[in-house]
């Protein structure tokens, strides 16, 4: 008979709360399943290899355990380590030298907002031992400047720059035998209308005024216009959603420390589930609304369904304090939540620390 999976931490009793503890903090130090006998020398009550095998067995039917072998200890199951996160997680703390690592590496950073985060991720990434990652927005705050840079007969580099100093390049194609000239009429032209200005409102306010502009520019320069806008500002949902700029390091990280082939199999799901960068990019974009560290475990989420793999991911904000983007790192279940919850918090309030700054 199936037992009922408990709701939370608190409805398990002293003795199946203390195995369950020990089991999930064995795993989470070694991925191996943990049997009775070990138990029975670890617990600090004094019980029998055979009373220990009923209470796992109890944890089995409630569905917080299962045994990958016959006759093998047992691990926890995703619905277990969740069960384990929100009630027995004991969260440590950064040590000094850790804080103080973590406030160099960040802020050795380059001069561009994305430099800031490359860094960031790099550096959680290699103190982790996991992949680390970053979504930053959408440019949906009030824009100071756009300008045109040829790089080419056919293609110019925008530069669009926030009235927070965080500053967008992108590539757009040209239309063909266009003059230097239009690319400076091209960003005169809205440098008159975008400042103080999101992108989603100039776009709504220069939609009107495009067929206007025809008449005012040439058509080439007037394509320019709508190109460059264009570049940030997607109609659709999908398109919005690959506006949103993903970072990934240290995929490497995720191939250490393999102890069986379904491992590899594992792995190269996941490699194949980060290459679906919008599902991700939709994630981290909930994580954005949450208020502090958010940790997504295996099949909780469809895009680890498959995986099994963890997320551990905090928002950061703006200089105005608005949550603008999510960081955080990407790797097994077991993974050591203790000490890269807080880690991922520190580098968030690092992040944002910085941004306010510039």
């Amino acid at each position: 008979m199936r037992l009922r999976t408990p709701a939370s931490i608190e409805e398990l009793r002293d003795r199946p709360r203390e195995i369950f503890r020990h089991i999930v903090e064995s795993y989470l130090d070694t991925g191996a399943p943990v049997g009775s006998r070990t138990l029975s020398h670890a617990l600090s009550m004094p019980l029998s290899a055979a009373s220990i095998r009923n209470v796992m067995q109890d944890l089995e039917a409630m569905g917080l355990l299962y045994s990958p072998h016959t006759s093998a200890g047992r691990m926890p199951t995703e619905i277990g380590l969740r069960l384990f996160v929100d009630g027995l997680l004991e969260v440590g703390d950064l040590t000094d030298e850790e804080r103080t690592s973590i406030d160099a590496k960040v802020a050795a950073r380059g001069h561009t907002y994305e430099d800031l985060l490359t860094e960031a991720i790099s550096m959680l990434s290699g103190l982790s031992r996991c992949a680390g990652l970053v979504m930053s927005p959408k440019v949906d705050s009030a824009l100071r400047h756009i300008e045109f840079v040829p790089l080419n007969a056919r293609s110019a580099l925008v530069v669009l720059v926030t009235a927070e100093g965080m500053v967008e390049n992108r590539v757009v194609d040209l239309p063909p035998g266009l003059p230097p000239s239009a690319l400076i009429e091209a960003g005169n032209y809205l440098n008159a209308r975008i400042a103080g200005r999101t992108l989603e409102d100039a776009r709504r306010v220069l939609d009107g005024e495009i067929e206007e502009a025809k008449k005012a520019l040439d058509a080439l320069t007037a394509a320019v216009v709508e190109t460059g806008l264009a570049t940030w500002v997607g109609s659709s949902s999908g398109e919005a959603a690959e506006t949103a700029k993903l970072l990934v390091r240290g995929q490497s990280n995720l191939l250490e420390d393999i102890q069986m082939a379904d491992d590899l199999d594992r792995i190269r799901l996941l490699f194949e589930e980060l290459e679906t960068k919008t599902e991700l990019v939709r994630l981290l974009e909930l994580a954005r609304d949450a208020d502090g560290v958010k940790i997504y475990i295996g099949s909780e989420t469809k895009l680890f369904s498959l995986s099994g793999s963890s997320l551990v991911v905090a928002p950061y904000r703006n200089a105005q304090q608005r949550v603008i983007g999510a960081i955080g790192v990407i790797g097994p279940t077991r993974i050591n939540y203790a000490r890269i919850v807080p880690m991922v918090d520190y580098t968030a309030r690092v992040v944002s620390r910085l941004l306010a700054r510039d």
